[in-house]
């Protein structure tokens, strides 16, 4: 995914949901995020609205650290 200018994202969004019965926590992709040109913020893509879990914002070139990442 690339913004307007066709450039990549710095940054992925996740909701992370917690694993049930001892199981690790479930992570999905739901969206990317770019610094906003006064380099105060950031502008930022969804590509799904959680509704519920935990909204987390990785650099890029980390990976969550879980085997059910999606």
């Amino acid at each position: 995914m690339a913004d307007k200018k066709g450039t990549p994202p710095t940054h992925r969004l996740y909701v992370v949901k917690d694993g049930k019965h001892g199981a690790k926590d479930f992570w999905v992709r739901v969206g990317s995020a770019w610094p906003h040109k006064s380099g105060t913020g950031f502008n930022i893509k969804l590509d799904a609205l959680p509704t519920d879990g935990e909204l987390v914002m990785l650099d890029e070139s980390e990976a969550p650290d879980t085997d059910t990442q999606h």
